[in-house]
């Protein structure tokens, strides 16, 4: 009987710790990817909650929520596309914040002679690629190949380097267009270029050539389950921002 009713009660306990438990949907910016795949184990461990994420430009992924995609938790890789879905009311304004910030790097493959310079208005980005090409995100909608097009006008090189660009859906499969050696330059951001062993920074931006790189994070609106925020709340923390101070992120 002892033995029974022990069973039962041990059935119980796991059944409860389980309805306890949630899935998180994370809608995050593909620079994003190695660290919150490190933070999300950390997460599930202390918390219990799984963290389920999905990695794109944060144009696409805005795009998807709208569209209806199951989301919690939007992560943007810019202030442009948060502030997208706080006009259109499809995230909770009250739960957002600024969590990161990151550098814009020109990189080429590991094995190119380019040598590293100092990156400035007046360097001829154009002519470094000479007859190749650069990728970067799309210009017109992915967060680096927007911050790239605004140095590029800052230093009125815009009309020589357009086309020259070779558009990618994102930042990650721009750093693949350079990591294959498709392409002789590749911008994109210095947390991408560090986790990558196939291609070398030859280059800095300055801040000043470009808005600042800044990452908002917020609630999905209708989706603001316990386990959502005390996601929020985690990343908030000093383990996660550890976490992303190894990666090379900017911690606000």
């Amino acid at each position: 009987m002892f033995k029974q009713f022990a069973v039962a009660a041990l059935a119980l306990c796991l059944s409860t710790a389980a309805a306890r438990a949630d899935e998180v949907v994370v809608f995050a910016a593909a620079s994003l990817t190695n660290a919150l795949n490190e933070i999300g184990d950390s997460f599930t461990a202390q918390t219990g909650h799984s963290l389920k994420p999905s990695y794109a430009a944060s144009s696409a992924l805005a795009k998807q929520v709208e569209q209806g995609a199951p989301a919690h938790v939007f992560a943007s890789a810019d202030l442009k596309w948060m502030d997208y879905m706080v006009e259109k009311k499809l995230v909770n304004n009250d739960s957002r914040f600024n969590l990161l910030g990151n550098t814009l790097v020109l990189v080429a493959p590991m094995d190119a002679k380019q040598d590293r310079i100092a990156l400035s208005p007046q360097t001829d980005i154009a002519g470094l690629a000479g007859s190749g090409r650069i990728a970067t995100g799309n210009p017109d909608s992915v967060p680096v190949g927007l911050y790239f097009k605004q140095a590029m006008e800052r230093s009125g090189q815009w009309a020589k380097v357009d086309a020259k660009i070779a558009r990618a859906d994102s930042v990650r499969a721009a750093l693949a267009f350079v990591e294959r050696g498709e392409v002789p330059l590749g911008v994109v951001y210095a947390t991408d270029a560090a986790v990558s062993k196939k291609v070398k920074v030859v280059g800095v931006f300055p801040d000043t050539m470009h808005d600042p790189i800044v990452y908002p994070f917020a609630l999905v609106a209708g989706k603001e389950t316990p386990a959502a925020k005390a996601l929020l709340d985690y990343l908030k923390g000093a383990q996660a921002k550890g976490v992303f101070v190894k990666y090379g992120f900017k911690v606000n």
